[in-house]
């Protein structure tokens, strides 16, 4: 059993990798914005929420469940290392629309290197986006002539991430799903390949579900490292 730390625990993805984890028996520490939106969810308590402005975290404890809900921001530093002390893993699967997605992604990037480093956590599983997946040796899916303004914009959001990774010294990996539509309804099928850094050949959907699988596979037994691959059916 592993006590694994998930940051954006209460999204479409964190969600299914929490429930994963659990489901494997592992300890899981789910970071949300709002614990109170929680209650009841993965069989927990339910959590507090710290106090307005404030960078520690609210906990319920961990339930039967075996997850311990707490609020924490994924770009503050100290409340990183605080809440990512004694694990032994972490995920990154938060995300935020409110602002840009490269002030977001950027800020995260450097509070997980900064934060899990003072923690003492080395490993990091975090879910990118395959807009950065080549088409051509070379050629990103997002930088190809066609390619939607706004959705450069959130993408080049991720390429900022990368780039902090690269720099650190952390044993990251960033699993990046296919530009294609992730089905949130689907059942969990356990089927998934690992690619390299091309966009792979593509069926029409891929499951969150499925999605998860993979991220808890890496936490279990790393065998990508410092590195973004695709992740698909």
């Amino acid at each position: 059993m592993s006590r694994i730390v998930v940051f954006g625990a209460g999204g479409r993805a964190g969600v299914r990798v929490v429930g994963e984890a659990v489901a494997r028996g592992h300890e899981v520490t789910a970071v949300v914005r709002d614990p109170g939106k929680y209650a009841g969810a993965w069989g927990s308590s339910g959590a507090g929420a710290s106090g307005a402005g404030s960078s520690g975290t609210g906990s319920s404890g961990t339930g039967s469940s075996g997850v311990r809900v707490v609020a924490g921001d994924v770009t503050d530093l100290a409340g990183v290392a605080e809440v990512a002390a004694g694990h032994d893993a972490a995920v990154q699967v938060a995300a935020r629309l409110d602002v840009s997605s490269e002030e977001f992604y950027t800020a995260a990037a450097r509070a997980l290197v900064g934060g899990l480093g003072r923690a003492g956590v080395s490993r990091l599983v975090a879910v990118g986006i395959g807009s950065l997946l080549e088409v051509s040796p070379g050629v990103r899916l997002v930088d190809t002539p066609d390619f939607p303004a706004e959705a450069r914009a959130f993408s080049l959001g991720h390429a900022a991430e990368l780039e902090v990774f690269e720099k650190s010294g952390l044993d990251w990996v960033v699993l990046a799903p296919p530009p294609v539509l992730l089905d949130e309804s689907a059942s969990r099928t356990g089927r998934y390949r690992i690619g390299g850094g091309e966009v792979p050949a593509l069926e029409p959907v891929f499951s969150f579900a499925d999605l998860g699988v993979a991220v808890v596979d890496e936490v279990e037994q790393p065998r990508h490292h410092r590195v973004q691959v695709a992740v698909s059916y």
